[in-house]
């Protein structure tokens, strides 16, 4: 659990230091603008970005009574946020799990990606129960995932 929250832990922590030089030297005015640079940029990096985490087996298990599709994600990954900020509201539609905190969620990732963790891997149900994953998709492909 600690894991998610290194990057925006760190991002926050060298905005204050970053700061602190400003502020050393009679410029408040700069220290805060970098400060909420940072605070920014750690904010977009954190979980609370994201809807929700299920695991892997909840996921799987909603997505066929609901068809929705699966995302598996991690923090900090940058095409992930991408995934995120483009989908806009219509990602909470989504079942996200987070490989960082679901090992069997890892597993179908490097299962679908020839051992490789790479994320976003998207996983659509058919209408016919068939399963097509999608390796680092362009969020319009997604949308039209969602829209099924």
């Amino acid at each position: 659990m600690t894991r998610v929250w290194t990057l925006p832990t760190l991002l926050a922590l060298c905005g204050a230091l970053a700061a602190a030089g400003p502020t050393s030297k009679g410029s408040p005015g700069t220290a805060v603008v970098v400060l909420l640079v940072f605070l920014a940029l750690a904010a977009v990096n954190s979980p609370l970005v994201f809807p929700r985490s299920v695991n892997a087996q909840e996921a799987e298990r909603r997505a066929e009574a609901d068809g929705r599709p699966i995302v598996f994600w991690r923090p900090g990954c940058t095409y992930c946020m991408r995934l995120r900020l483009r989908l806009g509201r219509g990602a909470h539609r989504m079942h996200w799990v987070n490989i960082w905190r679901d090992p069997a969620g890892a597993a179908i990732v490097r299962a679908a990606n020839d051992g490789n963790e790479t994320v976003p891997t998207v996983i659509v149900l058919g209408t016919n129960g068939e399963r097509s994953t999608l390796t680092n998709p362009p969020p319009a492909e997604v949308k039209k995932a969602l829209e099924r």
